[in-house]
């Protein structure tokens, strides 16, 4: 990099975040631009962004603006990535964060001249990147390998990351309830996410429409979250719950996002709706079947962590589908200690520890 790029990219020129567009990994890396705020305040900061994920930047504190592009994930698509580059060319940024490890994730930020191009090396992309990092596989987390882009190279991480925070106005909520149809009876409302990426993640749905049904017979309602891939899910939820349930699924994110502001508690899998909550501030009580909540679970406070407490030897696990066919990780898990979190995030006196 020549001096003159060193100073463009120092000054007040925006910086470019490419994050993975997985939808929790997405939510985590608003801890990125925290630290970039902090270090750079007088820095605009953009994000790229997919349509699905664009609704999160909206209540995103310290972004100025979402770039949305719907790149392929299997094929390359040339025109594409130029046509990014060429608008990404327009904005004159300073410096983008390539935080996916692909070769083509840095690809647009390359061929759009952007001066400082930091991520790590990846899959060989010497050339593409200009400020390359070494070492991720030696970061434990997914927070670490993307938080240590936003810090100088050779920072120590810090102790604690900031934690992402989406701030969702009450008042748009409330109308989109009213929109929606739902009434406001003082009912309290659980939110429930029954999907995630693959079954081997997902608490059976069978358990999820008993958790329904038991928190119907206490007055309280459901309203089930997803994409349009879970409303099958959903259907057998709600189906078995009575009027107290909802089917909430949507092609929209922005809708699971107002619902879980509005939600008195949530009850998510280890999914991206998990991380969504938590950021929000929900009281969220996640489950975590085959995968480690040191590893996956969100940054900010769970109001608690549901593992099974029979000895699974072969957790944790990141397989998609159960290798050993039992999925004791989750079945192992009854419904009555879903409940009793969520009567405790509730605040609901005698709820059993």
């Amino acid at each position: 990099m020549n001096l003159n790029s060193i100073l463009e990219a120092t000054e007040d020129s925006p910086i470019l975040v490419v994050p993975y567009m997985w939808i929790g990994d997405f939510v985590r890396c608003h801890s990125v631009i925290k630290l970039l705020k902090a270090r750079f305040p007088r820095r605009p900061i953009d994000v790229l962004t997919t349509t699905l994920c664009a609704p999160l930047l909206d209540y995103m504190p310290g972004v100025r603006k979402g770039i949305v592009c719907d790149l392929p994930r299997r094929r390359l698509a040339l025109r594409l990535h130029r046509a990014l580059a060429e608008q990404l060319s327009s904005e004159h940024y300073g410096q983008v964060l390539v935080m996916p490890r692909t070769w083509k994730s840095a690809l647009a930020p390359f061929l759009a001249g952007i001066p400082e191009r930091t991520g790590f090396a990846g899959e060989v992309r010497f050339g593409l990147l200009n400020d390359i990092r070494f070492g991720e596989r030696k970061l434990p987390r997914m927070i670490d390998r993307c938080g240590a882009l936003a810090l100088p190279k050779g920072a120590a991480l810090p102790a604690d990351w900031p934690k992402p925070e989406l701030s969702v106005p009450t008042a748009e909520a409330t109308a989109w309830r009213a929109q929606q149809g739902l009434p406001d009876d003082g009912r309290p409302v659980v939110a429930l996410a029954p999907g995630a990426v693959g079954p081997s993640k997902r608490w059976p749905v069978a358990y999820f429409a008993e958790l329904a049904r038991m928190l119907a017979g206490e007055g309280i309602s459901t309203w089930v979250l997803g994409s349009p891939n879970e409303s099958p899910l959903a259907g057998e939820i709600v189906s078995g719950a009575g009027p107290a349930a909802r089917d909430l699924t949507s092609p929209d994110l922005r809708n699971a996002i107002l619902a879980l502001k509005l939600a008195s508690a949530v009850v998510s899998n280890d999914s991206g709706l998990v991380h969504v909550a938590a950021a929000i501030g929900s009281p969220t009580v996640g489950i975590f079947g085959p995968t480690s909540p040191w590893h996956w679970a969100p940054l900010n406070p769970l109001a608690a962590v549901i593992e099974t407490t029979t000895d699974v030897p072969c957790r944790p696990c990141h397989k998609p589908t159960c290798r050993l066919v039992h999925h004791r990780c989750m079945i192992d898990i009854p419904p009555g200690q879903v409940l009793a979190a969520v009567q405790r995030a509730l605040g609901r006196v005698g709820a059993p520890a």
